[in-house]
């Protein structure tokens, strides 16, 4: 399908983030997605995240596979490395980039049909294996591309645009990434940017596997009454485990106050912040508790969102194969290649 890039004119005075770029230099091409379509929310969320982290474009990979979801990277860091990969095999790809250049900032965009369905496998390996990357799905729970089938996320009882019931049971991402040890694990819905771009820019500066399951209403086949996925269902059946925010890492800023209580703390850029302290009885670091609380709130018909679970002291694949710390792409070919001697002791070590 056939593109348009954005003008490159634009008004001289914008604000520019640390490293000099505007908002605009993280932009891509012109959606050409349904009007209102949650996925261009999720873009415009992505924008914002590497924009106000001030993330050089250049040193961010984006990923994707086939449907509505994995069209979007095109509309965002257009400056950015990129590819579009098969249907289901965006984990593989992004695997072989990241063992060859681990210097690189790898997001991978996908989608439920993408991910839960055809490449269910892929996106359980990249997960278990550690991968150092944002994995973020943008859950429609519809084949929107192919004209509204239901997806294997779609919650038995939903119903399609034309009436038909989904009989089966839905897979849910979020439970399984628990499940196979990524270490930074949350749900959002495009339409809640407050709540997302905290947690992309978190997922974005987490060293380990990071998964996001992204509700993302389809405005043409799964936006009406009986769909769990659509824009009212959604709001309305919101439970949000947490309030969040994101700062980079800089000089400690503490604060000491009860719970129940709002604290206004003032941050290193002038900012004003205030807080305030959740019940006790929810630990984002105890994964056994976390996959508990999804299954009581998932019975009680609530979806939560916010961030779920996260290892503060994450490994990643890298550190798991102990390989060298320069990229295995800028390595010589006397280290790639270390010689026949070098074989015939591997050999010998293994007879």
């Amino acid at each position: 399908m056939s593109f348009l890039p954005k003008p490159k004119l634009h008004h001289p005075e914008l604000a520019t983030n640390d490293i000099g770029f505007t908002r605009r230099d993280y932009e891509g091409a012109i959606s050409t997605l349904c009007a209102g379509c949650g996925h261009d929310s999720i873009s415009a969320a992505i924008i914002r995240a590497c924009y106000e982290l001030s993330l050089p474009p250049h040193r961010i990979a984006k990923l994707s596979g086939i449907g509505c979801s994995s069209k979007t990277p095109t509309y965002f860091l257009g400056a950015a490395h990129g590819f579009n990969s098969v249907h289901g095999r965006m984990p593989s790809v992004a695997t072989g980039a990241y063992l060859a250049n681990r210097e690189l900032i790898y997001l991978g965009v996908s989608g439920d049909g993408d991910s839960a369905s055809i490449g269910l496998g892929q996106f359980a390996h990249a997960l278990r294996r550690g991968i150092n990357m944002t994995y973020i799905v943008e859950n429609n729970g519809v084949y929107g591309l192919t004209k509204g089938q239901f997806s294997a996320t779609s919650d038995r009882g939903s119903t399609s645009k034309k009436g038909a019931t989904n009989t089966d049971a839905a897979i849910d991402l979020v439970g399984l990434a628990l499940q196979l040890g990524a270490t930074f694990v949350a749900r959002s819905f495009s339409g809640d940017k407050a709540q997302l771009v905290p947690l992309i820019k978190a997922a974005l500066q987490h060293p380990g596997a990071a998964f996001i399951d992204c509700i993302s209403p389809c405005v043409q086949f799964n936006n009406h009454v009986g769909s769990t996925k659509s824009f009212d269902y959604i709001r309305e059946h919101n439970e949000a485990v947490n309030r969040l925010d994101y700062i980079t890492g800089r000089s400690e800023i503490t604060a000491d106050y009860a719970p129940g209580e709002i604290e206004v703390v003032v941050q290193h850029d002038g900012g004003v912040l205030r807080l305030r302290k959740l019940a006790t009885d929810y630990d984002p670091h105890d994964r056994t508790s976390a996959l508990r609380y999804l299954q009581e709130r998932t019975v009680a018909g609530e979806i939560v969102t916010g961030l779920l679970y996260v290892d503060p002291e994450p490994e990643n694949l890298h550190q798991r194969l102990n390989t060298v710390a320069t990229p295995l792409n800028a390595l010589e070919d006397r280290l790639l290649c270390p010689g026949s001697a070098m074989l015939e002791t591997l050999n010998a070590a293994l007879r």
